[in-house]
């Protein structure tokens, strides 16, 4: 529930609206699903939505990084939900760990479109920040005019980054000097072993010239290691809550 009254004017005015928006227009299996809209006469909105047991920073805070196999399977179903949007002709400009919810069955559910728009032209440049500063691209940290989707292919480099590491990709403690480590190239962590082939992912999403970073349709093809599967058992289905 959200009472309008007691929220930022800026959120209520702006930031919800836009997700609302997109939220009535979009379906997709992992995707956040919105039920029904209540609006009271108090001034309180109700959206009712799927319910998702954790987010994937919390899983990766209390279980760790995921294994290769398991990093694909969610790996492949963000990246399927990114490309339905892309292909609607809808840029997230918000996408990290937080922002990727997961069913008790480990399913994917992308959430928060309180940054998303509507983007027709892919080549589209855009002037405002937005996001969150350590799943930003250079170029947004830069103040330069971005393409949100080459935004939306770094940020879904840093999430693959944590999920199979467990760490940020590069050092976010002074965000003024975050685009030139960033420059530098991410390192290879010398804490733990990854599949040469997702490195090689993480290092075209990660990519700092955004001409280079490739686009969501050859990233959601891209394997790692044969057919996605589940290592972890699956529960209980979503619901509503």
């Amino acid at each position: 529930m959200l009472n309008k009254k007691h929220a930022p004017s800026d959120f209520v005015n702006r930031f919800l609206p836009r997700e609302l928006a997109i939220l009535k227009t979009i379906s997709h299996p992992h995707v956040v699903h919105v039920f029904e809209l209540i609006e009271l006469e108090n001034g309180v909105q109700c959206i009712v939505m799927e319910l998702c047991h954790t987010d994937l920073l919390q899983q990766i805070q209390q279980e760790g990084p995921f294994s290769m196999s398991e990093a694909q399977r969610i790996f492949s179903q963000i990246a399927s939900a990114l490309q339905y949007l892309h292909e609607n002709n809808i840029v997230h400009r918000d996408l990290k760990c937080e922002n990727v919810l997961l069913t008790h069955d480990q399913s994917v559910k992308l959430s928060d479109f309180g940054f998303g728009k509507h983007s027709v032209n892919p080549m589209e440049l855009c002037n405002t920040y937005c996001g969150s500063a350590a799943y930003a691209p250079p170029e947004v940290l830069l103040g330069i005019p971005y393409n949100p989707r080459k935004y939306d292919i770094w940020s879904l480099g840093v999430v693959l980054y944590i999920m199979v590491t467990g760490k940020m990709p590069f050092d976010d403690s002074n965000i003024s000097k975050l685009p030139e480590i960033q420059q530098k190239g991410v390192e290879y962590p010398n804490f733990i072993t990854i599949n040469e082939k997702c490195w090689s992912l993480i290092k075209n999403l990660l990519n700092f010239s955004p001409s280079d970073r490739p686009d969501i349709s050859t990233v959601a093809r891209f394997t790692w290691q044969g057919t996605p599967k589940s290592e972890r058992k699956p529960s209980r289905q979503s619901d509503k809550e």
